[in-house]
C-alpha cells in the first residue's frame, strides 16, 4: 500500500497493483499523444472511484464547482510524491 498526503491535505492511499496496471499504463501513454479526454478514466485507475470522489469534495469550491486545475494540481503532486508512480 502507499500512502500520502498533499500539500492541501488530501490523504490518499494507492493499492501496490497500481504500479503493475498496463491499463493504466495505456491511458498515460494516450495522454501523452494528446488524448486529454482519458484524464478522468486516469484518476479513476490511479485511485479508483471512492478516492476520486472524495478528491472531487476535497477541491470543490465554495461555488459548488471542481476545479480542473485544482483537481489536476493534486493528481500531478499525487505523482511527483511516490517515485515508483513517475518511472
Amino acid at each position: 500500500m502507499i500512502t500520502g498526503k498533499t500539500k492541501s491535505g488530501f490523504e490518499f492511499e494507492l493499492d501496490d497493483e497500481v504500479l503493475d496496471d498496463y491499463e493504466l499504463l495505456e491511458v498515460l501513454h494516450k495522454l501523452d499523444s494528446g488524448e486529454y479526454g482519458l484524464v478522468t478514466e486516469m484518476v479513476g485507475k490511479l485511485l479508483g472511484e471512492e478516492q476520486k470522489d472524495l478528491l472531487k469534495e476535497h477541491v470543490r469550491g465554495e461555488d459548488g464547482k471542481v476545479s480542473t486545475k485544482r483537481m489536476m494540481d493534486e493528481v500531478a503532486e499525487i505523482f511527483q510524491a511516490n517515485n515508483g508512480l513517475k518511472n
